[in-house]
């Protein structure tokens, strides 16, 4: 085992092959050297500001080469990295920063955020000062990406990592030194996180899109030869829908591994990936950000255990009755996590861990084990929200509604979408004289991020919780699915 930091080996990239193309966003690249020299001296930037080892650093960034820049940086002097969404509105970002308490935010405007150091997108360090080099060092987790948390305030989750690589260790994820990988994902999400420094801490060169375009993603693939692309089941469905002759004109011989997570993916999709590009080369991913567990499945693999998402690649899973009890093969229950590490996989702020005797853990799906160990996922236990592979916690969006004069109660659900798996649907107690659909959306735009905001609105006339503030929102969503054809549903569109 050869343990080096995340700092040193870029710049060990960097000595070896100072040219070779490591970033590509649209039509603009950083070479290798380029990457380790801009993260220096946005480091030094980030000291004289006062941002220490152990600190987090907000990242809001977009897709492009200063997202990699400023992760890179707080590397160099052991901070940790703390990715949220470039769009994300002023009201979450406070919410937070109250949570994360950073050293710096970056990517906001200089009065975002009163009393915080901050730099705007538009920032740019001076030059390297007559300093004394940066010392080696290593920070105490290599990410903290966030998470809307089921009560409605945001959790950080803290790798349980320290940017620390074994350059003796073959690359994981289906990567190869010296490769490619076509990212079209958003980078502060977890899993585009993952693939995309996993693979430049392995030497690829990773070409991101600025955000998803169904063409474009296969026209980066085919341009700079990729093999390896991170996809999630909502971006499958628009890829497969282009037609025929754009989506076949595309050379895709390269790829060696599809990797599809985030989300589940109707078989009928699968099916006609496996048969499009081969089973061999499709691969699907179950796991949390927290990582306690993952699950890995090869297109081959799923022909023999259609709709699992695998057998574990880490971790140990057990599926359990309300009551605790372990269930057999076949019986579906909750699903329960334990890691296999000796050290803790993750810590979170602003949240606390659903567990049990035994170091297990749970992320509230509910699913079950065939004989041969394979996991099948069925409906969340939470009511969680899962659409185009982005997590929309209903708490979060009704304490948004509930901000709006006109609104007295509401409940948020997921119903059926075909493209984006589920859309987020809310019920309203308002007069729909005094407020439209096209009011309350335009309301939350203010403060959800879009993916957040309902698509429908609901107008109802009786309360939706109980007198304790309860709501039975799986009860709510049968109601909307059993009668699915008739109701007062208004588009916000």
């Amino acid at each position: 085992m050869a343990l080096v930091s995340y700092a040193q080996r870029l710049t060990a990239l960097a000595a070896a092959d100072p040219d070779r193309t490591s970033i590509t966003c649209g039509n603009v690249s950083l070479t290798r050297r380029m990457l380790d020299v801009e993260a220096e001296r946005l480091a030094y930037d980030l000291v004289e500001r006062g941002v220490t080892p152990g600190r987090l650093v907000t990242i809001a960034l977009p897709n492009g080469l200063a997202w990699f820049v400023a992760f890179a940086a707080c590397w160099k002097i052991g901070a940790i990295p703390q990715p949220v969404s470039a769009r994300i509105p002023a009201r979450e970002l406070e919410a937070i920063v109250e949570v994360a308490d950073p050293a710096v935010v970056i990517g906001v405007p200089p009065d975002a955020l009163p009393g915080r150091s901050v730099l705007p997108v538009t920032h740019r360090p001076a030059g390297r000062p007559t300093a004394a080099p940066l010392p080696d060092v290593v920070s105490p987790a290599w990410k903290a990406p966030t998470s809307g948390g089921s009560t409605g305030r945001p959790k950080i989750i803290v790798s349980g990592d320290p940017s620390l690589l074994d350059t003796d260790a073959a690359p994981l994820l289906g990567m190869r030194p010296d490769g490619c990988l076509v990212m079209p994902g958003p980078l502060y999400h977890n899993g585009p996180l993952i693939w995309s420094w996993h693979a430049l801490l392995h030497g690829n060169h990773v070409a991101v899109l600025p955000r998803f375009d169904a063409e474009q993603t296969l026209a980066a693939i085919a341009r700079y030869r990729a093999d390896v692309v991170y996809l999630v089941p909502t971006m499958m469905k628009r890829i497969w829908r282009l037609p025929p002759e754009v989506r076949d004109g595309y050379d895709l011989s390269s790829l060696r591994v599809v990797w599809h997570l985030a989300e589940p993916c109707p078989e009928w999709l699968k099916q006609a990936w496996l048969d499009w590009l081969g089973p061999d080369r499709i691969y699907e991913l179950y796991g949390g950000t927290e990582g306690q567990l993952s699950t890995v499945i090869r297109g081959d693999e799923w022909l023999a255990h259609r709709g699992s998402v695998g057998r574990p690649t880490s971790g140990q899973i057990t599926i359990r009755d309300e009551d605790g009890a372990v269930l057999g093969p076949g019986a579906q229950g909750e699903v329960w996590l334990r890691s296999d590490r000796d050290t803790a996989p993750y810590h979170y702020l602003g949240a606390e861990a659903r567990t049990r005797d035994g170091g297990w853990e749970s992320l509230g799906d509910m699913g079950w084990l065939d004989s041969d160990g394979y996991l099948y996922l069925g409906d969340r236990r939470s009511d969680m929200i899962l659409t185009g592979g982005s997590n929309v916690y209903p708490a979060e969006v009704e304490a948004a509604l509930q901000e709006h004069p006109a609104v007295q109660s509401c409940a948020v659900v997921g119903l059926p979408d075909e493209d984006k798996g589920n859309a987020v649907h809310a019920l309203v107690q308002a007069d729909p004289d005094v407020v439209t659909a096209a009011d309350l959306a335009a309301f939350l735009a203010d403060r959800l991020l879009p993916y957040k905001v309902p698509r429908t609105f609901e107008f109802v006339t009786g309360d939706l919780r109980d007198e304790a503030g309860k709501v039975r929102r799986s009860a709510l969503r049968e109601e909307r699915l059993a009668r699915r054809a008739g109701g007062p549903v208004h588009s916000a569109g």
